[in-house]
């Protein structure tokens, strides 16, 4: 296709989403190079991020003509064979499987420690904060941590399982202001490393491992922000697994993005930069595979909070650049710029949400009163 039938294409697209290439408005994009439109038709969302990694365009909001874009369903209009071969590979090959359950660690959250402690909280929470009545990032953590306690019911002396624990953020503050012991375990070095440190002194237990590797029983378990990295062929034994773990009579929170619809992949740059053998998951794949296992107790969307919460992460992320610069260099500030703020963008137009789900075995003794 020539150069010029690519730019009326993806015009037109633009037009659909009420974005424009004037920088008017916000959310307009400036065409720096005049390849960006062959490649957006040719390679639709990897060429996209690829051409703003390499600087054929800007935005001066890119959250906000994410948000128009996703509304607009405009990221439809340009996928081509290549993006169907993506997800029939998925739909293919176990991209979550036990062999490649390490990749996600070591790529991403073994970026850095020091890129983490610029740009999270200071308790180092990577998940979407809770923003009722909070008046910055910390109080907007700290309040996420609290409500998951209380949902669970956490009481002086229970043993909790952390699935996918970060840096410890939750085990410390379960500990600290609950009398928790708590088993954390993640895939990432950095983040054990790291977390250890944070949670000396406590009862608390942070561990290199699989999920797939613990047989041990617990009151309660939770996962925050760890079930998008798990797979969807992996979905039901991941269930099994926290049953097996769960004593009768306690409660597993699960926290996780989800989407709207079931998908069995994810978008071909966030796979390829960010979250390598990574899928967020649907209502009704989170279902099916919890049939069987669980009652469902509660079910929490609190995806409104993950917009402030992802801008509040690029502000540190920019205001600490020049000590992060030398380490990362350029191309990595706008790949990370886009990763949070398209992120951001999505968020806000709901085209993604964010589940707190609470489930118990044989369903909760007395019923379940929702928390919030």
């Amino acid at each position: 296709m020539g150069d010029q039938n690519a730019k009326r294409i993806i015009h037109e697209i633009l037009d659909s989403a009420g974005i424009g290439t004037s920088g008017d408005q916000p959310c307009d994009l400036r065409i720096k190079d005049e390849r960006f439109y062959r490649r957006v038709l040719s390679d639709g969302a990897l060429g996209l991020g690829e051409s703003y990694m390499d600087g054929w365009w800007d935005c001066e909001k890119l959250d906000e003509f994410f948000c128009q874009v996703l509304k607009s369903d405009a990221e439809e209009k340009v996928k081509n064979w290549k993006i169907a071969f993506h997800a029939l590979r998925a739909k293919v090959l176990n991209i979550g499987n036990k062999s490649r359950a390490f990749a996600v660690g070591e790529r991403h959250y073994d970026l850095g420690n020091e890129l983490y402690r610029s740009m999270l909280d200071k308790r180092m929470v990577y998940s979407c904060g809770y923003w009722n009545g909070a008046k910055n990032l910390d109080e907007a953590q700290e309040a996420k941590l609290d409500l998951v306690c209380r949902k669970i019911g956490i009481r002086p002396g229970d043993r909790v399982l952390d699935i996918g624990c970060g840096w410890g953020g939750f085990a410390k503050y379960a500990a600290e202001a609950y009398g928790a012991h708590v088993v954390g375990v993640t895939v990432s070095r950095e983040q054990v490393s790291l977390g250890r440190e944070m949670c000396q002194g406590l009862p608390v237990e942070l561990r290199l491992q699989d999920f797939r590797d613990i047989n041990e029983k617990f009151d309660h378990v939770v996962s925050i922000g760890m079930f998008e990295h798990v797979g969807h062929k992996n979905y039901r034994a991941y269930m099994a697994i926290v049953h097996r773990c769960l004593n009768d009579g306690g409660s597993f929170l699960l926290h996780t993005i989800g989407n709207n619809v079931a998908q069995v992949t994810t978008s071909q740059w966030l796979g390829k930069y960010i979250f390598p053998n990574s899928v967020i998951p649907s209502m009704s794949q989170i279902s099916a595979a919890a049939e069987g296992f669980f009652v469902t107790e509660d079910i929490h969307n609190i995806a409104k909070d993950y917009d402030p919460t992802l801008r509040s992460w690029f502000d540190n992320f920019n205001r600490s650049w020049n000590k992060l610069r030398g380490r990362y260099g350029d191309r990595f500030f706008r790949m990370w710029k886009y990763y949070l703020l398209s992120s951001a963008g999505s968020f806000k137009g709901r085209h993604q949400q964010v589940w707190q789900i609470v489930f118990s075995k044989n369903g909760s003794p007395g019923g379940y009163r929702a928390v919030r």
